[in-house]
């Protein structure tokens, strides 16, 4: 098995550290790390270091820094648009499209979403998908934390913005006649996909996202639920951009 993966705010610079606060609670309370084991730190930005721990303490480990190492963010950039969904299915979606590569996740306040984050409660719920996103990371032992966009989500036209700046944008649509497994990709830039929410893109959304020249596109025959398309569209892209 390898090392278990804790994210801190900063790698340290010397050879010794005490990991600490909530990260150090799980590596020595909740996974029980004892003397001599191995562990992976990272900043969530590409930076790394392996450590082995030298003592336990409540709560807390010291560790001693082995290697140190730095992963190039990936390109071309993935960014998901995940219009909001209801109960935890916006959940369920950030934490698998984190454990398969995305590198943003913007949360989408489409007009169909049956769920609108407004106030202290899209606050806390785009907060949750951060944190979701955080767990999701370190479960799949990434160097690279993905950012959770929106100040709590973000509008149409805020999203039809970020796909006129994209090298290449799509929207999942199951009328779509163009296939993403044959879509035409960038080498570079960022590629902007499109999610709907549960009842799916409205026509003027559509119309919005195709004029600012994103392209609708289909995984198959099957109509897949806004907590599973993205990760399945984001394997379709890893395998073609040579991520996997």
């Amino acid at each position: 098995m390898s090392a278990p993966l804790f994210l801190v705010e900063a790698l340290p610079t010397g050879d010794t550290l005490t990991l600490d606060g909530p990260e150090g609670h799980h590596a020595a309370t909740v996974q029980r790390l004892r003397v001599g084991e191995e562990l992976l730190l990272a900043d969530g930005r590409g930076g790394t270091a392996a450590a082995v721990v030298t003592a336990v303490g409540r709560g807390t480990l010291d560790l001693r820094v082995t290697t140190r190492g730095y992963a190039d963010a990936c390109v071309p950039r993935l960014v998901v648009v995940q219009g909001i969904a209801k109960g935890d299915r916006g959940e369920l979606a950030v934490q698998a499209m984190t454990e398969v590569g995305v590198d943003e996740i913007v949360p989408w306040a489409a007009s169909r979403s049956v769920v609108q984050w407004r106030g202290d409660r899209g606050v806390r719920a785009r907060e949750k998908w951060a944190a979701t996103a955080r767990e999701a990371a370190k479960q799949a032992r990434r160097p690279w934390l993905p950012v959770v966009a929106g100040s709590p989500d973000e509008s149409t036209g805020t999203v039809t913005r970020r796909i006129a700046g994209a090298a290449a944008a799509f929207v999942l649509h199951e009328e779509a006649e163009e296939r993403l497994t044959t879509a035409e990709l960038p080498s570079t830039g960022e590629i902007v996909l499109v999610v709907g929410p549960e009842g799916g893109i409205a026509e003027a959304e559509l119309t919005a996202f195709t004029d600012a020249g994103a392209h609708p596109v289909r995984l198959g025959p099957s109509v897949l639920r806004t907590s599973t398309a993205g990760v399945a569209a984001l394997s379709v892209l890893s395998t073609r951009l040579s991520r996997w």
